[in-house]
């Protein structure tokens, strides 16, 4: 495949990364117009993060999805571009969250600095400092390119000090456009520049006179009703969220971020504030947050929904991945039930995926994750045909038979038998890990076998019987093949074969829903299958 016909595909294609990436395409160019740069300077993506909580999903499918357009465009324009993470954490701690140690000692610092507040897991210089590892622990894990921009960093060395130079200067446009958006009690404190107190470090709410705005002046009454001169500079002020967003998006040169729904009005207000700064608001997508079991959104604070460890231990890193890609501007509940179908959907379009055109190739979410860490170079490069010899949900099954002892190598015995001699798989290895502690956590406390009625009970003898004249080794569809005719067997009164095969999952397995019974039974074994039966039939 040639670039010409992946650029001509990408120019087409319907998939939301590349008509982000076209939409953005003409926003560089307006820009390069104005500004005289050319195609060697890279577009630049930047993502946000408040390392108030410990990082979640929707911290990394802002990452993700970022990197979806930022590989779309690539490959629309062939341009060089950057991805950075951004933490705010120079952002004053408003509250203790929930789900971490040492409460009351965070308690303590409430007001500072996120960056000058001691780690509550007593592991890092700071609480923001384990935040911030733990993200890009995880993006580093995942493959993802980026640079990492701690505000603190930014704010403390000085490399700001330009950029609050401008604020201070258009502090009152900055007001004209912010105070009409505020309740009165708060629009009384506002000011668009926080000084942080030289007392207490505490970042002050507090009205604020700028006093020589080249050299970084303000003026302010801290706490305790002193009247404070110092400078805005070098790490002592921090700018209001929606100031900062817009300094950012102007001193860094931002071309393309996205948020979320609930940051919508922010987005307006920072875009103006960005004209005023001299620059503009960035190309991006206002997308819908993910809520948890209850239809709730998901808080750093709380703790709800997923972590992504979680996802972890009970899916694969791929499959967190495909559940993210679709719809961005759709909602999305996020709970332990979504994790098995993610898992089996991705390995599924990624089998498709080296036998499609161009075109439906990068509608296919693999193609975007592949492409996401550079595993895809072309759709040609290995392993984009890749596919599991056993799907998720089989191996959720046969653990589910083994309940108690259901273990990584009682597990990977039955596969490897199944199998036969076969190379090493890693994903497999991981799938069977995953199967393992979803089945322990989820499956297993809410397995009932019931007990067969009617002409269940015929019907499971028969079963029975044809697979005690069956090979041991019996294929998957012959034994497929065996349990269907059983069904059709209007003898045994089924209306249809679904109220066969639910009657199998029901009674054998304990569960409403099951996998294919022919590939199920070679899985676990004809003998180890007749035992199921046989206590099926006792309880009869």
């Amino acid at each position: 495949m040639t670039d010409t016909a992946l650029i001509e595909a990408a120019r087409s294609s319907k998939a939301w990364p590349f008509q982000e990436a076209q939409r953005l395409e003409k926003r560089v160019k307006a820009k390069r117009l104005k500004t005289g740069a050319t195609a060697d300077e890279p577009v630049l993506f930047e993502t946000g993060y408040g390392p108030s909580g410990l990082p979640h999903i929707g911290t990394f499918q802002e990452v993700l999805r970022t990197t979806f357009v930022r590989r779309a465009y690539e490959a629309l324009t062939g341009e060089p571009t950057r991805l950075v993470a951004f933490s705010d954490d120079m952002d004053g701690l408003r509250k203790v969250p929930d789900n971490v140690p040492n409460q009351e000692m965070l308690a303590e610092h409430l007001g500072k600095p996120l960056s000058r507040i001691p780690d509550p897991f007593e592991k890092y210089e700071s609480f923001a400092h384990h935040n911030n590892a733990m993200l890009r622990e995880f993006l580093d894990r995942f493959g993802f390119e980026y640079e990492f921009i701690a505000s603190s960093s930014r704010y403390n060395t000085g490399a700001f000090d330009d950029a609050l130079k401008n604020v201070l200067r258009n502090n009152q446009a900055i007001l004209d456009i912010m105070l009409p958006t505020l309740r009165a009690e708060r629009a009384a404190t506002y000011s668009p520049i926080m000084p942080i107190s030289p007392k207490t470090g505490v970042v002050l709410q507090v009205p604020v006179e700028v006093v020589d705005a080249e050299a970084g002046m303000i003026r302010f009454t801290d706490e305790d009703g002193e009247v404070i001169e110092q400078s805005a500079l070098g790490g002592q002020s921090k700018l209001q969220w929606k100031v900062d967003f817009a300094m950012r998006w102007v001193a860094l040169g931002v071309d393309y971020e996205m948020y979320g729904k609930d940051l919508t009005d922010t987005g307006v207000q920072s875009g103006k504030i960005a004209r005023v700064l001299g620059g503009n608001k960035p190309e991006g997508l206002i997308y819908e947050l993910f809520l948890d079991e209850k239809g709730e959104k998901i808080s750093k604070s709380k703790g709800n929904g997923l972590t992504i460890e979680q996802w972890l231990e009970y899916g694969t890193e791929e499959s967190l991945g495909f559940y993210i890609f679709p719809n961005p501007k759709s909602a999305k509940q996020l709970h332990t039930g979504v994790i098995p179908r993610a898992v089996d959907d991705y390995w599924q379009f990624r089998e498709r995926l080296a036998d499609q055109p161009l075109d439906k190739q990068l509608g296919n979410p693999v193609w975007h994750l592949l492409r996401a860490n550079h595993s895809l170079a072309t759709p040609e490069a290995p392993g984009a045909g890749d596919t599991v010899p056993v799907s998720f949900g089989l191996l959720l099954n046969l653990a589910s038979v083994l309940g108690s002892e259901a273990t990584t190598e009682n597990l990977a015995g039955y596969v490897q038998s199944y199998l036969g001699e076969t190379e090493k798989n890693a994903d497999l290895d991981r799938m069977i890990e995953a199967a393992v502690a979803y089945t322990r956590d989820f499956i297993v406390p809410t397995l009932n076998k019931r007990a067969p009625v009617g002409g269940e009970v015929e019907a499971l003898r028969e079963l029975d019987a044809k697979l005690a004249d069956a090979d041991a080794d019996a294929s998957a569809e012959d034994l497929q093949t065996m349990v269907y005719e059983i069904g059709k067997n209007e003898a045994h009164g089924f209306e249809n074969l679904r109220d066969w095969f639910r009657a199998l999952y029901e009674t054998l397995l304990g569960s409403e829903q099951g996998p294919r019974m022919g590939s199920f039974i070679a899985l676990y074994g004809v003998e180890p299958t007749r035992k199921l039966i046989a206590e099926a039939l006792a309880r009869a």
